[in-house]
């Protein structure tokens, strides 16, 4: 019935696995668990060999780096069941009917059925802000909000689809660092008329990077941004940057709004990683960089 795909890079994923084994089989269904290491040549991989002892979990290790997509897509291909459940290994369910909740939802011939996601209600340290503050205010989106934009409020840290569609619809390979990989995937369901579902059934999100590698993260991300933009592999509506960008440009601001980014930087930056992170000035500081990095194109 079900097949838990669970992509890994430098984590522990012990604890996540013994809890859906435990739940899957408190409810008696078929299932498997495959978790999948991404290369990352950790001393964590020691510990994560003991989920091969957990009756219908498998721990494998990638010789070279897939990137995140590829990595699931090797998942799906290995995956023996009609279902799979993608949990990104710093996850964990809020509630003890997690897998309960996602079989119900089968039931009503849902295809495509994102939980939601959330975070905990005690501020980290302050070093972690920026994420956590992103997270709660961007991320951690109630059902209402959710089902206002089924495929671009989704994620693919706790998606469950019908394993045909996700091998019809992939991942794109061709995005192998960090960003925007779930909002191709999200744009290419759209595209094909395939709409997500969405249903209170929330993970926890437990890792949460210091906020300078957030930051350098959003960066990466935003260069996939710009490539899948040139490579028109997402619609102009499907990303708020783009379509700003897209408006400046038609204003002749880009190069303006490049030079913005480069005066004010330091500054912007001095705040995303000081105890108030402003989400303003970190739309501010991606739409900035963006353009930048478009003008360099």
């Amino acid at each position: 019935m079900l097949s838990i795909l669970i992509p890994i890079y430098n984590y522990n994923a012990i604890p996540l696995a013994k809890e859906l084994a435990a739940q899957c089989n408190s409810i008696g269904i078929d299932f498997e668990i495959l978790c999948q290491d991404d290369a990352s040549k950790s001393t964590v991989n020691t510990l994560n060999q003991e989920i091969n002892t957990i009756p219908n979990c498998s721990f494998f290790e990638n010789e070279t780096n897939l990137g995140r997509g590829k990595n699931i897509n090797t998942l799906a291909k290995k995956a023996k069941h009609n279902w799979v459940l993608i949990l990104d290994c710093d996850t964990f369910p809020t509630q003890k009917d997690f897998i309960q909740k996602y079989c119900d939802s089968i039931k009503l011939q849902n295809n495509i059925i994102f939980g939601g996601i959330v975070y905990e209600t005690q501020k980290p340290e302050k070093e972690q802000l920026l994420r956590w503050v992103y997270g709660h205010k961007r991320e951690a989106l109630s059902l209402t909000q959710r089902k206002q934009n089924p495929n671009f409020s989704a994620l693919t840290s706790n998606l469950l689809i019908k394993k045909e569609i996700f091998l019809q619809y992939p991942f794109d390979e061709s995005i192998t660092k960090y960003g925007y990989e779930d909002l191709c995937f999200f744009s290419v369901l759209k595209a094909n008329y395939l709409e997500v579902n969405h249903i209170e059934n929330p993970t926890f999100h437990l890792n949460l990077e210091t906020s300078i590698v957030f930051l350098n993260k959003t960066k990466t991300a935003l260069e996939n941004l710009s490539f899948l933009d040139n490579s028109n592999k997402i619609s102009k509506d499907a990303s708020k940057i783009i379509k700003v960008y897209t408006l400046l440009k038609t204003l002749k601001l880009i190069p303006f709004t490049a030079f913005l980014f480069q005066k004010s930087k330091t500054k912007i930056e001095a705040n995303l990683l000081s105890p108030k992170p402003s989400l303003f000035l970190f739309d501010l500081y991606k739409l900035s960089y963006f353009c930048r990095l478009k003008k360099a194109d």
